[in-house]
């Protein structure tokens, strides 16, 4: 497993050793000990996977508040996709900064995004699927999000994005009060 560093500490890109033949390929997407090993101690308790039919569906900017945070790890089970990631810990260096990698079923790259951290993705082909694994469980009262546009984002999509509701009327980063806050 490859893992390269991104500009916000923390955020990690993990490229798993694919091994092809004349029948397609096969990889280790995650190996718990395999990570604890290189310092990523995270226990995954779910696993959410979506479809996005549409080329610039955006989903995102999410997050979940504390105390059900989650870390996640965001892979790309076919198509492809531009994932992001926002540092939203108060107190932080990065903070309000953001980093993004270009995801693909061709090229078996993840995102690791540790909490504390916005989320959100579009889409650059049709039938995208998203699969991504998170460290807590899913929890609606402390679900959140910041529009995907007041980040400074630059999304590599020229269109209007595919948005839903809930996105299209979350609050401005200049409006938020995160919930989070850099522990230095």
């Amino acid at each position: 497993m490859q893992i390269e560093d991104t500009d916000l500490p923390g955020v990690k890109i993990l490229t798993p050793a694919r091994f092809g033949d004349a029948r397609g390929f096969f990889c280790e997407s995650w190996n718990k000990a395999r990570m604890a090993e290189a310092g990523l101690n995270f226990d995954f308790v779910q696993d959410n996977h979506s479809l996005s039919m549409e080329v610039g569906t955006l989903r995102g900017l999410h997050f979940q508040a504390p105390p059900h945070a989650q870390a996640k790890l965001v892979r790309c089970g076919q198509g492809a996709l531009f994932d992001v990631a926002v540092d939203i810990r108060k107190g932080s260096p990065t903070y309000g900064h953001w980093t993004g990698v270009e995801l693909s079923a061709a090229n078996g790259r993840q995102l690791l995004i540790p909490a504390g951290f916005l989320h959100g993705f579009i889409t650059r082909s049709p039938g995208t699927e998203v699969l991504y694994k998170c460290d807590a469980y899913y929890a609606p009262d402390c679900d959140g999000g910041v529009a995907w546009d007041s980040c400074g984002i630059d999304w590599g999509f020229d269109g209007t994005p595919v948005l839903s509701e809930k996105d299209a009327r979350a609050p401005r980063f200049e409006d938020f009060d995160s919930p989070f806050v850099w522990e230095g």
